[in-house]
């Protein structure tokens, strides 16, 4: 992450993100939850305060903020220090990896996914969820990233433009799931989750290790 200061000076004020849109939060777990393996040895890259890889189970994770990780450590044991870009796992190591708003704040995505590539065994999964750039929640993000604390130096993807990244670097077999479809202020009951990539705001993107 080329700027972890905010995150690390600031946890929880992102962590109260999860309480303050409750109903947001639980779309997207329920929208990542529908791609998720549900066996084998997973690992979540980037996982913040341990929001996503407690309630999914996901025992492993890597984060480079030492207040975030000491938080999803309280949440989900076996977090350790580290970046995208140099995992710290021996290869085939995974039978998935999980990246949940985490590719617009990794410094190069490229080895970032030549990582995920190396730590992940034969057919393995990769499952990243973004928010769309194209949504109006994304646009939103992205013109106002100058005055975010969290956003100032995100690189926000469409998901053509991320598709197009994975493909290069190998990954197959794409499938996707959507979900947040209101403002984040105006859900106050449970988004569905639906196929395709065209209209929410957080998308799931599955895809297999080549």
């Amino acid at each position: 992450m080329s700027e972890i200061s905010p995150f690390q000076k600031h946890t929880e004020r992102y962590d109260r993100w999860f309480d303050k849109y409750h109903w947001a939060y639980q779309a997207e777990l329920k929208a990542v939850r529908s791609l998720l393996p549900k066996e084998g040895r997973g690992l979540e890259i980037g996982v913040g305060t341990g929001r996503f890889a407690a309630p999914l189970d996901i025992v492993f994770g890597v984060e480079p903020v030492f207040q975030m990780a000491k938080m999803a450590r309280s949440r989900t044991a076996g977090v350790s220090g580290g970046v995208a870009e140099q995992l710290p796992f021996r290869s085939a190591h995974f039978d998935f990896l999980l990246m949940v708003t985490t590719v617009c704040f990794v410094d190069n995505l490229d080895q970032a996914l030549e990582e995920a590539k190396r730590v992940l065994k034969p057919n393995g999964h990769l499952i990243v969820a973004l928010v769309d750039k194209e949504s109006s929640l994304g646009q939103l993000y992205e013109n106002n990233k100058e005055d975010s604390v969290f956003y100032k130096n995100a690189t926000f993807y469409s998901v053509p433009e991320l598709v197009a990244i994975m493909k290069h670097s190998g990954f197959t077999n794409f499938t996707f799931k959507q979900t947040l479809f209101h403002e984040l202020s105006k859900i106050s009951s449970t988004e569905p989750v639906k196929d395709g990539h065209d209209q929410g705001a957080f998308v799931v993107i599955s895809c297999t290790k080549t």
